[in-house]
Formats: structure tokens, C-alpha cells, sequence
């Protein structure tokens, strides 16, 4: 009966000001934790709570010299988290600003047409087996990108988009990037990533359009010159050996994800028609779902 007491009484005095307070601490903790899951800040986090029990052992065996050197160099500890994290402080404070507002994408006019001349110039670089690395702006602008290359200014087309990555013009070595339809600029330089588990067989094109999506929340359309291989690139994640449909796919869900998110919940007569009867074979099915 006393505990329950006890248990009654700290019910009464918990305040819902001290529900809201550990629910907003409970939220940024998270937050923090889902931002640099799977970087290499996730290594960095365990040195350094590995240096802090190191402290502590000192602290309990009266280690008075060590305590000493670790009492003076944790007092530095705050820059060098800053220093050390800061690329990750930069993408989450960037990422924290982009679930702010809409996606530039969402209520362009054009969308249609656009993902067709991305998709169809896509195909064609892969079918000559040029190289190629197209980055979309969302909501973290690319300026500081834009500038290390040519500015253009161009509306988006099928035409340029091959002429640009044509071998023998002079910006074909670089990256596009395209901001609200239009190209901005040609040849410029991206960071590389620094994640040590890529597969070897991704080259330059592909670790540069890692790193952008890493740092910001852009997408990337790459062509490789070796093999032909389309792939996509959204928050530091690769997908492979894209074809037209799922290339298509995937660039309308990046940049249009309030659309797909509705798509995915409500659904449309289009799959009710996708249903083949019974007898039908697993080709017709798919051929279906294409259309």
C-alpha cells in the first residue's frame, strides 16, 4: 500500500509542463541519433565515450597523473566535436531546414515533360556508354556548387543534356545540376564521399554523387562510361541497374513525395486494373503493372 501511496502522490505532482519538456528532449535525442545513424560519426560518438570512461576509471583507482592529462584535454573536447562534426552538423542543420518548406519540384509546371527528358537522355547516354552525373536541387540550394562549374541558365531538354555529355565538348567532365526545370549549370565539381565501405567498382561519378546527397538533400541521376549502368542516388543510397520505368519512378518519388506518399495510402483504379485473372501468365502481369 505504501508504494502504491508513493507511486499516487508522484502522479498528483508530475506536471504536464514535465511530460511536454521530456517528450522534446526525448525528440531531439532521436532525431540526433536517426541523423548520424550509418556515417562515420557513429565511430567517432564510441572514441569519444570511450575517452570519457577512460575518465572515469582514472577517477576511481586515484590514477592522479592521468586524471590530470584527461582533466586538461577534455576542457578542448567541445571544439574538437565541432571540428569533427562538422560536416554532420552541417547536413542535419540543413535537413532539419528542409522539412520546413515544400520541395521546388512539387507544383512546377512541366513535371511530365521534364522527367522525360531526363529519363529518355539517360537512356540514350547508357545505350553510347557515356558518362554521366545529373543532380537535382530540392530544397538545400546548390549554389555554392553551381559555382565551381559553368553557369548556363538553360531550359532543361532531351538535346542538351546529350550535347553537354557528348565527350568532345569541353563541360562534359563534371556534373549538371538542375534547379526548377532548368539547367544551372555544367561541369561542376561535387564532394567525394568518404564512406569506406562503397564497392570498388563505383568510380569518381558515383562516390561524387554520394557525397552531394550526403551533404544535402539532392538526388542523382549517374551514367557510367565503363558498363552503361543507370543508377540513383537519394540520401547517400544507391540503387543499381535502373531501367526507364523505375528510373522515371524513382526520380517522380524524389521529387514529388507528397504525391507518392498518397499514391501509396489511397488506392487507384489503375491497380484495381492491374489485377490479371488467375490464368494469366506472370509476363502479361507485368506488362500490366508497366502500363
Amino acid at each position: 500500500m505504501s508504494r502504491s501511496a508513493e507511486l499516487w502522490r508522484f502522479l498528483e505532482q508530475l506536471r504536464i509542463a514535465d511530460l511536454i519538456d521530456f517528450v522534446v528532449v526525448w525528440a531531439i535525442i532521436y532525431g540526433l541519433l536517426k541523423l548520424v545513424r550509418g556515417t562515420r560519426a557513429v565511430q567517432m560518438a564510441v572514441g569519444l565515450l570511450g575517452v570519457g570512461l577512460l575518465y572515469q576509471v582514472a577517477v576511481l583507482l586515484g590514477l592522479d597523473t592521468l586524471q590530470f592529462v584527461m582533466r586538461n584535454t577534455l576542457l578542448y573536447f567541445g571544439f574538437a566535436i565541432l571540428v569533427i562534426f562538422a560536416p554532420e552538423i552541417r547536413s542535419a542543420l540543413m535537413r532539419v531546414g528542409s522539412n520546413v518548406g515544400p520541395f521546388r519540384f512539387v507544383h512546377a509546371k512541366g513535371s511530365r515533360e521534364a522527367y522525360d527528358d531526363l529519363v529518355l537522355a539517360a537512356m540514350t547516354l547508357s545505350s553510347r556508354k557515356i558518362g554521366a552525373l545529373i543532380v537535382l536541387e530540392r530544397n538545400v540550394g546548390l549554389q555554392n556548387y553551381i559555382d565551381t562549374g559553368v553557369s548556363l541558365r538553360a531550359a532543361l531538354s532531351y538535346d542538351l543534356l546529350v550535347t553537354v555529355f557528348d565527350p568532345h565538348t569541353p563541360l562534359h567532365d563534371g556534373a549538371v545540376i538542375i534547379r526548377n526545370y532548368k539547367i544551372e549549370g555544367a561541369s561542376c565539381f561535387l564532394p567525394l564521399t568518404l564512406n569506406p565501405k562503397l564497392s570498388k567498382e563505383l568510380g569518381t561519378r558515383h562516390r561524387a554523387a554520394i557525397g552531394v546527397t550526403e551533404d544535402t538533400d539532392a538526388a542523382a541521376i549517374v551514367v557510367s562510361e565503363e558498363t552503361g549502368v543507370i543508377s540513383f542516388v537519394q540520401n547517400g543510397e544507391i540503387t543499381r541497374y535502373l531501367n526507364s520505368s523505375s528510373l522515371r519512378e524513382l526520380i517522380r518519388n524524389a521529387l514529388e513525395p507528397q504525391r507518392s506518399l498518397l499514391e501509396a495510402v489511397r488506392p487507384t483504379r489503375t491497380r484495381r486494373k492491374a489485377e490479371a485473372p488467375p490464368d494469366a501468365s506472370r509476363e502479361q502481369v507485368s506488362e500490366t503493372f508497366i502500363k
